[in-house]
C-alpha cells in the first residue's frame, strides 16, 4: 500500500514538473525583455481559443496584430514558445532579404519526429540540405515547364465544365468548395504524378479520399499537432505522428510504384517526379531516395488540394456576389476567346490583366497563408518596437512571424481593406503597393516554389467557368465565407453553395 502510495505522488509530481516546464516556464520572456505582448495563460499561450475551436488562427493572428498599432512588433506566445510577431514592412525586409542567412529556416515540430512527411520536405528541410533541393526541384516550375504542364492541366478544366455542364441538377446548384477540391486532385495527380483521375465521376476514388484525410487538420489530428508543438521529446519518445501508417503507406507506395514504372517501361513526364528520378544519373547532383520523394511530392499534393482549392472557392464566391467583377471579368475572357478561336493559350492566360488582378485581390483579402515563420539562427538586435524601449536582440531558436493575413487586411496599406476590389491590382495602382505588404506566396529565398503552378492552376479554372457560365447567388449562398475556427489551417467553415448557370453565346 505504502509503495502504491510512493508511486503515485511520485508520477504526480513528475507530471507537476512537466506541466510546469512546459506551461509556466517563460511566461514572464517578454515581460523581462521591456516588450509590448498579449498576456499568455500556462501551457496554451496566446492559441487558446484556436486550440479549443473558438477562434481560427487568422482572426487570432489579427488580434495580435491590432494589439498595439504604434509598435514595429509584439510579443506573442504560440502555446509557451515566444514568437516575435512583425507588424513593420521594413523589419520582414530586413529578415527575409537582407538577413537570409541568419534566418533561413522554418521552426519545424517534425525535426524530433521520425517518419515525418514535413521533415523530409522542402518545407521542413533545413541549411544546406534544403538549398541543394530547393535547386534541384526549381526547374520543374519554371515558365517554359508551366507551359508544357497547361495542357494537362487544361485537360482536367475541360472535363470540369463538362462536368458542371451535364451532371447538376435542375437547379444547377453545386457546392464549389467540393467541386473544385476534387478538380485540384486531378489537377496534381496528372500534373506531378502522371496519373490520370476523374474525381467528379468517381467521386469515392482512393486518392480523393486519401487526399481529404490527409489535409483534415481538425480533430484528432488537432492534438496530434499540439503534442507535436508543446512537447516535441514526449512525442518522439511515443512516436507520435501527425500522419498515419496508412495515409504514409498509401502515398509511398504511389511514388514507388510511379517510380518503377517508369523506369521498366521508359516512361517519361514533364513533371516534379520526372526532375526527381532524373537526378540519380548526375553525379554532381543531389541523390533522393524513395521516401523523400514521396515528401516532396506529397507536400506539393497536400498545397494543390487544399490550399489551392480553397484560393478557387473564396474567387468563385467573390465573382460571384460582386457581378460587376464578373461583368467586366466575362468581358476580357470573351475577347481572348475570340483571340484565340476558343482555345486559350498559356501566353494568352498570363497576359490577362483584369484575371491576374482578380486572383491577386483574392489573395490579398483571403490568404491561404495566415503567418509565415522565420527561426533565428545566430543572435539578432532588432530595433526598439516603441520609442524610448531599448533594442530587442533575437535569441537563436527563437521565431519571428510575418503576419501575412491582417498585413494584408491593414487599412494603413490597402484603403477599405475588407472590400473586394481588383482594381488595387490594375497597372495603374499595383506599382504603389509595398511588396512586404503582399506576401501570399511568402518573401525572399524560401518564397513558395509552386507559386506559379498555383497562379496558372487557378487563373485557368476561373476562365474556363466565366467563358462557359454565368455564376449567382442561390438561396443557400453566403453573402460571406465564415472560416472555419475547428481546423489549424484556412479553409470556409461549410459548404460553398451556388449557381451555376450555363451561357448562351447566341
Amino acid at each position: 500500500m505504502i509503495e502504491a502510495w510512493t508511486t503515485l505522488v511520485a508520477s504526480a509530481l513528475v507530471a507537476l514538473t512537466i506541466i510546469y516546464y512546459y506551461g509556466f516556464r517563460g511566461l514572464d520572456y517578454f515581460k523581462n525583455r521591456g516588450i509590448p505582448y498579449l498576456p499568455p495563460i500556462p501551457l496554451l499561450g496566446n492559441m487558446a481559443q484556436v486550440f479549443f475551436g473558438r477562434k481560427s488562427l487568422t482572426d487570432t493572428i489579427l488580434h495580435a496584430y491590432n494589439y498595439n498599432r504604434d509598435a514595429k512588433y509584439v510579443g506573442f506566445f504560440d502555446f509557451a514558445s515566444p514568437v516575435v510577431l512583425l507588424r513593420d514592412p521594413e523589419l520582414i525586409r530586413l529578415i527575409a532579404i537582407k538577413n537570409f542567412e541568419n534566418f533561413p529556416d522554418h521552426k519545424m515540430f517534425a525535426q524530433e519526429v521520425p517518419d515525418s512527411f514535413f521533415k523530409e520536405s522542402l518545407f521542413g528541410l533545413q541549411g544546406e540540405r534544403w538549398k541543394d533541393t530547393r535547386t534541384l526541384l526549381s526547374p520543374s516550375f519554371t515558365s517554359s515547364k508551366m507551359k508544357t504542364i497547361f495542357k494537362l492541366v487544361k485537360e482536367c478544366t475541360v472535363n470540369l465544365v463538362r462536368h458542371l455542364k451535364t451532371r447538376g441538377d435542375d437547379s444547377n446548384v453545386f457546392d464549389m468548395r467540393n467541386i473544385l477540391a476534387r478538380y485540384t486532385n486531378d489537377v496534381i495527380l496528372t500534373s506531378a504524378f502522371g496519373i490520370s483521375m476523374d474525381s467528379l465521376a468517381e467521386p469515392e476514388n482512393e486518392f480523393y479520399l486519401m487526399g481529404g484525410k490527409a489535409s483534415n487538420f481538425d480533430g484528432i489530428r488537432s492534438t496530434k499537432l499540439f503534442v507535436l508543438r508543446m512537447f516535441p521529446r514526449l512525442a518522439k519518445l511515443f512516436k507520435v505522428r501527425l500522419f498515419d501508417d496508412k495515409i504514409v503507406g498509401f502515398y509511398n507506395d504511389v511514388i514507388k510504384t510511379s517510380v518503377t514504372t517508369r523506369d521498366a517501361r521508359g516512361i517519361y513526364r514533364p513533371d516534379m517526379l520526372q526532375l526527381m528520378m532524373q537526378a540519380r544519373n548526375k553525379d554532381d547532383s543531389l541523390k533522393l531516395t524513395v521516401k523523400e520523394m514521396t515528401a516532396h511530392a506529397f507536400l506539393f499534393y497536400l498545397g494543390g488540394f487544399d490550399t489551392v482549392s480553397v484560393l478557387m472557392t473564396f474567387a468563385v464566391h467573390e465573382i460571384t456576389v460582386n457581378p460587376d467583377v464578373q461583368e467586366k471579368l466575362q468581358a476580357e475572357v470573351d475577347r481572348v476567346v475570340e483571340e484565340c478561336d476558343g482555345d486559350v493559350t498559356y501566353e494568352a492566360l498570363h497576359a490577362m490583366r483584369y484575371l491576374d488582378a482578380v486572383v491577386n485581390e483574392t489573395l490579398r483579402l483571403h490568404t491561404p497563408a495566415t503567418l509565415i515563420d522565420r527561426v533565428c539562427r545566430e543572435k539578432f538586435e532588432l530595433p526598439p518596437a516603441l520609442p524610448g524601449l531599448n533594442p530587442f536582440v533575437v535569441e537563436p531558436g527563437v521565431s519571428l512571424w510575418f503576419p501575412t493575413s491582417a498585413l494584408q487586411r491593414d487599412a494603413e496599406y490597402f484603403s477599405d481593406p475588407e472590400k473586394f476590389d481588383p482594381e488595387r491590382f490594375n497597372d495603374a495602382n499595383k506599382s504603389s503597393v509595398d511588396s512586404m505588404t503582399y506576401i501570399p506566396f511568402g518573401v525572399g529565398p524560401r518564397m513558395c516554389i509552386g507559386n506559379r503552378f498555383a497562379l496558372m492552376e487557378t487563373k485557368l479554372v476561373l476562365f474556363e467557368l466565366m467563358a462557359n457560365f454565368n455564376i449567382v447567388p442561390c438561396s443557400k449562398t453566403e453573402s460571406s465565407i465564415k472560416v472555419s475556427a475547428s481546423s489549424f489551417v484556412f479553409r470556409p467553415e461549410g459548404a460553398v453553395w451556388l449557381k451555376i448557370e450555363p451561357r448562351n453565346h447566341q
